[in-house]
This record gives structure tokens, C-alpha cells and sequence, in this order.
């Protein structure tokens, strides 16, 4: 996925100004950047929630000339934990995964035999099958996160666009996550988190930062260039260490 001279705005407000980016096919991209960076701007534009001027392009294809029922196949879209809470709060969990599904079924047609095991198949795998009856606005902030996580699993899309994914989960949901990650790599599955922990963005593929609605640099999370851009990206503020094979962010 491409974008370039993208501009995105809330309102009257321009909050981003010529990115022009690239997202490896195949690999997992994360955004970086301090608060009000841009960076859950940036997804909202790529899934036509904001309004955007420039060109998205996915393999070669403008965006804008996909269908919508195609857009919603191509791309999925996991938002902030609390911009969905209102919009699912009446839903069941079974419900709320299911609506992954709607882009896969024809018009007031119900979901066939495909889609309840694609809906099981996700509730499995972010451990929620035990609350499927029960309702969204019932559940914990870190239950919650697990359930959008499978309905996100559930559209079976190639593009995967989640915004701080990681909220509200344990350690151990944590570490699941990262297993998640792994496997829809391996299934060819293209990448892009908006993530505040560093040493997690830090085992992506590819970093792109965002500094006051403009890209302050892109490059391999190994590159010892990125290191440095990072760095200073957070004024200094921050140092990286090698632990093992990964590399975490402390405090100076």
C-alpha cells in the first residue's frame, strides 16, 4: 500500500500535510509519533473516515475506485477501545465479531455456515468464546480490546489496520497478540499498528514517525538510523537497549 501527497483533515483543520508513504506488502508497518502526532489520523484517512486529498493505492489500484463491499474486504479497521464502546455497546460479543462478516455477505442476506465458523474461529483465537452471550458494554476494558481484536480477525482481510491494538491487555494478552502477529504474517497479511509501546513497535518490520502532522522518518525498526531518528523524535527523552534479540525503550 502506497500513499503519497496525502493530506488529511478533521473539520476545517488540515492535521496532515504531504505524507508520502509506503507499507511493505506482506509486512507489519507500525506508526510512531508523540501525542497529536497524526497517527490515528493517518488510519482514519486511509479508511475514508476523515477526508483526505492525495492518492491511496493498493497494488497499483487508487482506492477511491474500489467498491465499498471490496474496500471493506481489502481493509479492516480496529479503532481506539473507546470510540467502539458506543457504537457495539447493545451488541453481544457473538454479534459484534459477526459484523466482520458484513463484507463478505450480500445485502440483508444472514450469515451462512462459513461465516459462523470464521466468527467461532476468532473467538477461539483471542480466547472470548466463554463471554460470546454477553453484551459489550458489560465486559472489562481488556475483554472488550480481545472481542474488536476478533472482529478485526474476522473480516479476513489482507490489510490490517489497528489503532493501539494493545490497550487495556494483560501481559499474557499481550504476548497472544504478538503470536497473532506472527501468523498473519506468515499468511501473507500486510501490517499497521499505531502503537505507543516502543518496544513492541520496535519488533515490526518497518517504522514510520510522525511528528506534527508530518513524516519525521521511515526506515527497518534494525537500522541503527532509525535508532537515532526515534530518539530524537522524542527529543532525547528516550534510550534504546538490546535485550536478547529485541530492542526496548527506557527512560534517560
Amino acid at each position: 500500500m502506497k500513499i503519497a501527497n496525502l493530506y488529511v483533515y478533521r473539520g476545517p483543520c488540515e492535521v496532515l500535510r504531504d505524507l508520502s508513504i509506503y507499507f511493505p506488502k506482506g509486512q507489519w508497518t507500525s506508526i510512531i509519533g508523540p501525542n497529536g502526532a497524526g497517527k490515528s489520523s493517518l488510519l482514519q484517512g486511509i479508511t475514508n473516515i476523515l477526508p483526505t486529498k492525495g492518492m491511496i493505492t493498493i497494488d497499483d489500484v487508487n482506492i477511491q475506485d474500489l467498491g465499498s463491499k471490496e474496500r471493506a474486504r481489502t481493509i479492516a479497521w480496529l479503532a481506539q477501545n473507546s470510540d467502539a464502546v458506543e457504537e457495539f455497546s447493545e451488541l453481544t460479543v457473538y454479534d459484534t465479531v459477526m459484523l466482520g462478516r458484513i463484507p463478505h455477505q450480500a445485502w440483508l442476506h444472514l450469515p451462512n455456515e462459513l461465516d459462523h465458523q470464521v466468527v467461532q474461529q476468532s473467538l477461539l483465537k483471542t480466547h472470548t468464546q466463554s463471554i460470546a452471550a454477553r453484551y459489550l458494554h458489560e465486559l472489562s476494558g481488556g475483554e472488550r480490546q480481545r472481542v474488536l481484536l476478533a472482529r478485526l480477525l474476522a473480516v479476513e482481510a489482507d490489510i490490517l489496520l489497528m489503532d493501539e491494538p494493545l490497550a487495556n491487555l494483560d501481559p499474557p494478552h499481550q504476548a497472544d497478540w504478538l503470536i497473532w502477529q506472527k501468523e498473519l504474517l506468515a499468511q501473507g497479511k500486510t501490517l499497521v499498528t499505531v502503537l505507543h509501546e516502543i518496544q513492541y513497535a520496535l519488533r515490526a518490520d518497518h517504522l514510520v514517525m510522525l511528528k506534527q502532522g508530518r513524516l519525521h522518518f521511515e526506515g527497518s525498526s534494525k537500522d541503527p538510523a532509525t535508532h537515532q531518528a526515534l530518539i530524537a523524535l522524542f527529543e532525547g527523552r528516550i534510550r534504546l537497549e538490546k535485550l536478547g534479540n529485541d530492542w526496548v525503550s527506557l527512560p534517560v
